[in-house]
């Protein structure tokens, strides 16, 4: 008979079986669950039907359950992961390695279990008995034999903080790169253009070399094109600038948002494209869904990885309307008297030189000046003569509409450059500006207005500064003959006092 060391002798299976667990290069812990489906019976006959609820009621239960499992034996490749001496040191110091965040996904295993599982899993965090924090992805299962009391259950831990911490640098990464996107100041849209690039590598296979004639003699192209513009997201800053209440509301009105003077400066973005040129920039205009206008730097770039289709292209828009409008303020002065709102002695200049250089004809040029100016800053102060000036600037302003140009040249001087106008057209301009000064001169009760008018039309070949000498000798007969008759009615008027 077998004696009883032998019936308890250890089988040559039984040591492959014991230096496999021991030799594993996973962690790996034989644990006794027994304690712990007690306790989950107890609760179940005091009618406990929903256990995370229970649990959650009262979180210090899930500490008991935990406090419930024994830990019977680990390998090797435990000990040195939780850097534990020995089996004592480490079920020693578990309140270590199994806390924080440990005891809410412990919760889920025990869900699994009171679920009828033998099997569970969970991804949570251990920490090692030095204190570093281990991401885990933990599966267990009840052992064969023992699912009615849960005495032995298997459990594996694998260690994945490398991969953990790479994915949370990556979702911060993603995090930071997100917020940058939504929070810029200033307007970005990521767009899909690869049904444009399609559209494009079809004309080239059907033989286009020239993309900018094609454009010019197929301008429904660049509608089309635009008309493909797919937008996958649009920051906060673009809502803003361009009025919208949120992306949706912004993406159903994109026909409102480009259109009109859009449309050309897409076709030099399309044609840029054309030629290979991935990154551009420009000045463009879009319009609010308020319908302002606005005036924008665009700087498209098309996303790295995507050179060969397009599918992602970034655009940026500056708004620059503010500076636009200071420059065409700054051109307006640079062109216009401020006070009477015509043109300049300098543009004035520069379109008689255009003018000469054209060699059209016949271009009648009309001489202005002010009557009594002088004698209303001498006798009224400048603030009269300031307002007859302002309303001088009305009557020429409205009566000359282009190719002419009525110009302010000099304190109580004026200038009208009529191309295309003979003498006889000349008069009726005139005859139009005597009977806007006797209109003004009913709604303004201030020093009543009168020009001294002379006009001259070229001849053929004449030169224009010849032109002008001609009519400023008319202006200034009638001028003196002005001044003669006033001098007459003062005369007149003193012989009757």
């Amino acid at each position: 008979m077998p004696s009883p060391d032998d019936a308890t002798a250890t089988t040559p299976d039984d040591r492959d079986d014991a230096n496999m667990f021991d030799l594993a290069p996973v962690s790996l812990w034989v644990e006794d669950y027994s304690g712990l489906k007690r306790l989950l019976d107890e609760w179940r006959a005091a009618g406990v039907t929903d256990l995370r609820g229970h649990l959650l009621a009262d979180p210090t239960r899930i500490k008991a359950c935990a406090d419930r499992i024994r830990v019977l034996k680990v390998n090797r490749r435990t000990l040195s992961l939780f850097e534990a001496r020995d089996f004592d040191h480490l079920v020693a110091d578990l309140g270590t390695v199994f806390r924080d965040d440990m005891l809410m996904t412990h919760l889920d295993e025990l869900v699994q279990l009171w679920e009828g599982r033998c099997e569970f899993s969970s991804h949570t965090v251990n920490y090692t008995l030095t204190g570093r924090r281990l991401d885990i992805q933990l599966k267990g299962s009840v052992l064969p034999g023992h699912e009615e009391t849960w005495s032995r259950v298997l459990v594996a831990v694998e260690d994945v903080t490398e991969r953990e911490t790479a994915r949370r640098r990556l979702a911060a990464a993603e995090a930071y790169a997100r917020g940058l996107f939504h929070h810029s100041p200033v307007s970005l849209w990521v767009e899909d253009f690869s049904a444009i690039k399609r559209l494009m590598d079809d004309l080239r296979e059907r033989g286009i070399v020239d993309f900018r004639t094609f454009t010019d003699v197929h301008p429904e192209f660049v509608a089309r094109c635009m008309s493909e513009i797919r937008v996958v997201d649009v920051n906060r800053h673009t809502l803003d600038l361009f009025c919208a209440a949120d992306k949706d509301g912004l993406l159903l009105r994109l026909r409102d948002v480009f259109r009109d003077g859009m449309q050309q400066h897409f076709r030099e973005q399309l044609i840029d494209l054309w030629q290979g040129r991935l990154f551009q920039q420009r000045e463009v205009i879009n319009y609010s869904l308020a319908g302002d206008e606005l005036h924008l730097h665009l700087q498209f770039s098309v996303f790295p990885g995507h050179e060969r289709d397009w599918a992602l292209v970034q655009v940026a828009l500056t708004d620059i309307t503010a500076r636009k409008k200071a420059e065409a303020y700054l051109e307006y002065l640079g062109k216009h008297d401020v006070l009477t709102k015509l043109y300049n002695r300098s543009f004035y200049v520069d379109e008689l030189n255009r003018l000469e250089r054209k060699g059209s004809s016949p271009i009648t040029i009309i001489m202005a000046d002010l009557n009594g100016l002088k004698a209303a800053n001498d006798q009224l102060g400048h603030a009269a003569g300031d307002e007859m000036l302002r309303r001088a600037g009305e009557i020429l302003g409205k009566l000359v509409d282009k190719p002419g140009h009525a110009a302010r040249i000099g304190g109580d001087e004026f200038a009208i450059l009529l191309p295309a106008v003979d003498e006889r057209g000349a008069e009726l301009v005139m005859e139009d500006i005597e009977q806007l000064v006797e209109l003004n001169n009913q709604f303004y009760t201030g020093t009543p207005l009168s020009f001294a008018l002379g006009a001259a039309t070229s001849l053929p070949g004449e030169r224009l500064e010849q032109v002008i000498k001609r009519a400023d000798a008319r202006m200034y007969e009638a001028k003196r003959a002005y001044y003669a008759d006033d001098a007459h009615d003062r005369r007149r008027s003193l012989a009757a006092e």
